[in-house]
């Protein structure tokens, strides 16, 4: 997809290690494809607004930032509940759109490639319904 995925917490090398052989290589064959950074002194959760400092962890975020460095979406997600890689994988490929469409277009809700865009003008405030006919399960 064309995408760097980091995942950063406030653990140390070594217990992101000890996760990805003893945990999620039991879930993942190969374990964790992707980078894993330690934010130990929780600089980077701070900055970007995760770092609980009573508890001294970071909630669960992910931040979509595009080729520009600017912050697409946003999601923070208490730990008891797990995040919908799928849902990631979807607005990614929705901002993808846009951005190859140079924003003159817009991804409704649950967009999929191949689905009904809208075309962004003041006249379509007010008037999604008559063009966008989701459906809902």
């Amino acid at each position: 997809m064309d995408v760097d995925v980091v995942s950063v917490s406030v653990d140390s090398y070594y217990v992101h290690k000890m996760w990805n052989d003893n945990e999620l290589g039991q879930m993942v064959e190969g374990g964790i494809p992707y980078q894993m950074g330690a934010d130990q002194n929780g600089q980077m959760g701070r900055e970007y607004g995760v770092y609980n400092e009573t508890a001294g962890v970071e909630q669960r975020g992910r931040f979509l930032i595009d080729p520009d460095g600017i912050i697409q979406s946003v999601e923070i997600i208490g730990n008891p509940v797990g995040q919908n890689v799928n849902e990631n994988i979807r607005q990614i490929k929705a901002f993808q759109f846009i951005r190859e469409n140079n924003g003159k277009v817009a991804c409704p809700a649950s967009w999929e490639p191949g689905q009904q865009t809208l075309t962004p003008r003041p006249g379509l405030v007010g008037n999604v319904w008559k063009q966008w006919k989701p459906t809902l399960d």
